[in-house]
């Protein structure tokens, strides 16, 4: 699976997509990631890529020409499933969305700034408009960061135990019941028995049990429940 994001703040993006999980994902070409900076598709001498909003008000928008010319670069080089633009008035992100994208072969994926991009651009090319929650951060690559990590985890081999990506909260649209390790008891609190027993249609009902009850007290949304 390939991903292309464009940012004018490469640097954001380092961390998050070069270790842990999403590194060895690409260290086994199960995944690829490649970071564009807008920058030096930008206008003038500055390579301007923001200019002041038509109709006044604060903050700057990312401006039409230095975006057409980069996404116009890439589609010619391969065919998107989708062209993401990461926004808080996107569609909220879910795990059944990630499920969906993780099926994906390309993705190009736009980070925001400022006050965002031309509504032109969202137009011409956008094809999902994603908020990772009702909140405003100041640009996309953390955001896309998220995207890439909750999607590509999904991918067959990149976790060594491909269940646990099954059973993740979320995925059947209830949170994950508690988890222990060792050891049994800690400061006077033990692990539950159940879990101990070696029962394993105990265990699994246990566990949803605790799910659905998790979900209940903290979570009654995802229930459906009016």
């Amino acid at each position: 699976m390939h991903f292309d994001i464009i940012t004018v703040v490469p640097e954001l993006l380092d961390s998050p997509l070069t270790h842990s999980i999403l590194r060895r994902a690409q260290e086994k070409d199960l995944l690829t990631v490649q970071v564009h900076d807008l920058r030096p598709y930008g206008l003038g001498k500055h390579n301007s890529t923001d200019d002041y909003q038509f109709g006044g008000g604060a903050g700057m928008v990312m401006r039409c020409e230095p975006l057409a010319a980069l996404i116009d670069e890439l589609k010619a080089k391969r065919t998107y499933d989708e062209i993401i633009y990461l926004t808080p008035d996107g569609e909220r992100y879910t795990q059944a969305r990630a499920n969906r994208l993780s099926m994906s072969e390309n993705l190009l994926l736009i980070c925001g700034h400022y006050k965002g991009i031309d509504e032109r651009i969202r137009e011409e090319y956008v094809t999902l408009e994603i908020s990772i929650g009702d909140y405003v951060l100041s640009g996309g690559e953390l955001a896309a960061a998220i995207v890439v990590d909750s999607i590509g985890r999904l991918l067959p081999g990149v976790i060594g135990d491909e269940t646990s990506a099954l059973t993740d909260t979320f995925q059947d649209d209830l949170l994950a019941p508690p988890v222990y390790t060792r050891p049994a008891e800690w400061r006077g609190r033990e692990v539950p028995e159940v879990l101990r027993s070696g029962n394993t249609p105990a265990i699994e009902e246990w566990r949803q049990e605790q799910a659905e009850e998790r979900t209940r007290l903290r979570r009654p949304d995802l229930l459906g429940d009016d």
